[in-house]
């Protein structure tokens, strides 16, 4: 991808999240329903929406992909929330054109409402015939739309939190998530930003289980939500900054961080929890395969190696970290037995880096896997998505949670932090009796390794 452009200064719209003072044609309340954009039908034939001068807000190769087919709007969350064009990929592509050809101002509402309505979850890029690298217009999108206080000021709180390694140090000072030396050649464990202060138990299971993953707390932020919050530029530097300081192998359980850093660093420094543990306990053969076209320069197979591994992990009688309860256990430590479990893919992992068959191989032998019909659309949590947008958030996540009680499972894993902090409030809003468990913690507990 080319570099960023420089962002253009835009006029102040109205206040993020407040209704329009008037019914003026194009207004609209964030919450509620966009309005419809010009149907691709009524632009040039090329798609574009005039004959003006590019502004340069976007690659053109990245714009001049998509070829209206609409594939892309059944798999949108958004989209089948309203039903609205301009709140599907397409949609939202049409405006990106009107913005980058002058016919719509930086100011109107329709550009922030929808740079912020989208989930970023990429589900269109999984569909799209013509390979559109949607993600990446929407970081230049935001790059140019969300700039200074035009940004949500929430997101500018997180991008300041995350920004020093200082104050990544005392987020987690009294947290006890996993602290080691640094490894002079690898493999490393990133510490997630907000994981090491919310979920610490979750390094500390990744290290129960490879004791060999180095984790100094003097790490800093892999750059993505810099990068997926209007400041791509900065993401990048964050990225290739954690690198050097994380020589060889980095290992991530939070897959957001992994699809970013990848991005940056390539996809043969990068691996994703479940991956790099698949790797060591799988026979080539046994090996999944994530087959499809890469995107954004990043390799989707995942190559077997190692010495086997039994039928199943060892059940032990330890309880899960972070519930203070025993996991059920029936049956003989075979697979498909005990704890019924669910997943809940994470979007920038599955869709971005093409792996989903890897958390699920593990799954199968830590208990009873059971697949949600949902299981790989998103939550709702989208990084920072779910405190932007609360109430569209929670309308994503209602019928996901329905579906996981319905399903009749103990638990739910997830292999990622926004989605482990989604899914855990929205069950205990509910007093469900189904738990959320990041699946480091759940497979550290199987194998009777767990560090309390």
């Amino acid at each position: 991808m080319n570099a960023p452009r420089k962002a253009r200064p835009v006029n102040d719209p109205a206040p993020h999240g407040s209704p329009p003072a008037t019914s003026a044609p194009g207004t609209f309340t964030p919450e509620g329903s966009p309005p419809d954009v010009p149907p691709p039908s009524a632009l040039t034939p090329d798609g574009s929406a005039s004959a003006a001068s590019p502004l340069g807000v976007f690659t053109p190769e990245l714009l001049d992909r998509c070829i209206s087919c609409g594939f892309c709007l059944p798999a949108c969350p958004t989209y089948a929330l309203t039903k609205e064009e301009s709140s599907s990929p397409r949609g939202r592509i049409t405006l990106m054109r009107a913005l980058e050809e002058g016919t719509l101002p930086d100011n109107d509402l329709r550009l922030q409402e929808e740079s912020s309505f989208c989930l970023g979850c990429r589900a269109c890029e999984t569909v799209c015939p013509a390979g559109v690298e949607y993600g990446a217009l929407l970081e230049e999108w935001r790059d140019h739309q969300w700039q200074g206080t035009k940004r949500p000021l929430i997101v500018r709180l997180l991008m300041f939190a995350v920004d020093s390694r200082l104050r990544l140090w005392l987020l987690g000072l009294f947290r006890r998530h996993a602290r080691t030396r640094p490894a002079p050649s690898g493999p490393h464990l990133m510490l997630g930003c907000f994981e090491r202060a919310l979920y610490p138990k979750v390094s500390r299971a990744a290290r129960d289980l490879r004791p060999e993953l180095a984790a100094p707390a003097s790490q800093g932020c892999c750059g993505a939500l810099h990068a997926h919050n209007g400041d791509s530029a900065r993401g990048r530097e964050l990225a290739v900054e954690l690198g050097e300081r994380l020589p060889g192998t980095i290992v991530t359980t939070s897959g957001g961080c992994a699809a970013h850093l990848a991005s940056v660093l390539g996809r043969d420094r990068v691996k994703e929890f479940s991956e790099y543990l698949l790797e060591d306990l799988l026979l080539p053969a046994e090996a999944p395969s994530t087959p499809g076209r890469d995107r954004r320069g990043m390799n989707k197979d995942l190559p077997g190696r190692g010495k086997g591994l039994p039928g199943s992990l060892p059940r032990t009688g330890a309880a899960l970290p972070g519930t203070g309860d025993g996991l059920p256990r029936t049956g003989d430590g075979l697979p498909g037995t005990g704890a019924r479990i669910a997943l809940q893919d994470s979007c920038h992992l599955r869709n971005g880096l093409g792996v989903w068959r890897e958390p699920r191989t593990l799954l199968e032998r830590l208990g009873e896997y059971v697949e949600l019909p949902s299981a790989g659309t998103c939550c709702g949590a989208a990084g920072s998505y779910s405190l932007v947008r609360p109430k569209d958030s929670r309308k994503v996540l209602d019928a996901k949670l329905d579906e996981i009680e319905a399903a009749g499972v103990d638990y739910v894993a997830v292999v990622n932090p926004g989605c482990y902090r989604q899914l855990d409030q929205g069950l205990r809003r509910r007093r469900s009796s189904v738990r959320a468990v990041h699946l480091a913690e759940l497979a550290a507990d199987r194998a009777g390794r767990t560090n309390r």
